[in-house]
């Protein structure tokens, strides 16, 4: 009974534990802060999901994440590419596959949004590959490297570099935001509170500087064919925070531009797709395969575990059924073969076509026993006995050794 009872709390302790567990990882992924800052996975402040709902609600508008693994953007018309929380490390020396795939995808009349994560402390000398929209970010870069903050990609081909001014200290010894103004006739607010000591420096007068700390720029836009690309140095404003406490609307739409389709870059953090057998078997619609194979799986165990025949256990039974030996087998086929008042009549015609062979009887004797059968087949007309007419030819046939003898002696 005590056994029962410690086998009862054990269980029921088992299943508390696996459902606090599971209560547990639903919190953390509700609230996404198992995902990185500015994910639109995340729900709290730190993330973007607020504003990826939001777009997904407005009509004709197509919002998803891209989670590919490759360094490939998609289709450029009518296309906007949000590249959030970017960093200056993964900028610093861009490819020219990357440079060309931008190039293609603004050409084609996308528009590229690339906000860098804010930066409160000057950044460290560091150097490191780039890392494409849509590709994820090394794990390991490279800290030892020639100092630079400058990417070939933004000063040789976009002509702008990067620079950074110091944060105000304020309260709590923690960094506070500074006004950056709007330099445009654009209809967008006046001044936002910027996040982030980064700034743009050497910026080529191809680009508009929407706002700017002072005389530096720090959100520009420039026009490349029927697309464009925005640079700005603080993503702080397309956060969940943000979207409570100083939401800007007009900032959002502008950013957004008049795209029929808005892609979250989600790779570059990080989260990406690995598609596996499951995924590759819906894409090709292969559930009928899987279905047959799992139908031949589940006969083969069956076959397995219960045969059609009965398992043999090796035991001998306990009274064995003797078989019939050759004689009565022989006797079997002559009652389905022969009828019973022509049985005499065919072992007669048999002995008469084989005694010449044996030489046992004599040519007389051998007349002798055929008038004998026939007289008695004549006297029974309908039915013959077998029996009396067989006596009657052993009869007839039992001076035969008697005639066989005396021939001898006479020789």
């Amino acid at each position: 009974m005590r056994k029962h009872a410690a086998n009862c709390i054990l269980l029921v302790g088992a299943v508390a534990f696996a459902a606090g567990l599971f209560q547990l990882f639903k919190l953390r992924f509700e609230a996404g802060d198992v995902y990185p800052a500015y994910s639109s996975l995340r729900s709290d402040p730190l993330g973007t999901m607020a504003l990826f709902e939001s777009l997904g609600k407005m009509p004709q508008v197509g919002v998803v994440r891209d989670f590919a693994a490759n360094n490939q953007l998609p289709s450029g018309r009518g296309n906007t590419y949000l590249h959030l929380a970017a960093t200056r490390q993964e900028w610093l020396s861009a490819p020219e596959e990357l440079v060309q795939e931008i190039q293609g995808y603004v050409l084609e009349g996308g528009r590229l949004v690339i906000a860098f994560l804010p930066e409160t402390s000057r950044p460290r000398s560091t150097i490191g590959p780039t890392v494409a929209p849509g590709k994820a970010p090394p794990k390991n870069p490279n800290p030892g490297s020639k100092n630079t903050s400058v990417s070939p990609l933004f000063k040789d081909r976009w002509g702008v570099e990067f620079g950074f001014e110091t944060l105000p200290i304020g309260g709590g010894e923690t960094y506070s935001s500074v006004p950056v103004e709007n330099q445009t006739k654009l209809p967008l607010p006046d001044s936002l509170a910027w996040h982030s000591g980064m700034i743009f420096t050497n910026v080529n007068a191809a680009w508009t500087t929407v706002y700017s700390r002072g005389t530096d720029p720090v959100l520009i836009e420039r026009k490349f064919g029927s697309g464009s690309v925005v640079l700005m140095t603080d993503c702080f404003c397309l956060s969940n925070e943000a979207m409570v406490e100083d939401r800007h609307p007009e900032l959002l739409a502008w950013l957004i531009g008049s795209a029929r389709q808005i892609d979250f870059d989600e790779a570059h953090l990080g989260l990406v797709e690995d598609p596996g057998v499951a995924a590759l078997i819906r894409k090709y619609r292969l559930h009928g395969v899987v279905a047959g194979l799992l139908l031949l799986a589940g006969l083969f165990i069956w076959k397995r575990s219960a045969g059609f025949m009965p398992r043999n256990t090796g035991r001998q039974p306990q009274q064995e059924i003797a078989g019939k030996d050759a004689a009565a087998g022989f006797v079997n086929l002559l009652r389905r073969n022969i009828a019973p008042r022509y049985l005499l009549r065919a072992c007669f015609d048999e002995w008469t076509k084989s005694f010449a062979r044996r030489g046992a009887h004599s040519i007389a004797r051998v007349d002798l026993a055929q008038a004998a059968f026939e007289a008695e087949a004549a006297r029974a007309k309908v039915e013959q006995d077998p029996v009396r007419a067989y006596r009657e030819i052993r009869r007839v046939l039992g001076g035969a050794t008697s005639e066989r003898d005396s021939i001898r002696s006479a020789k």
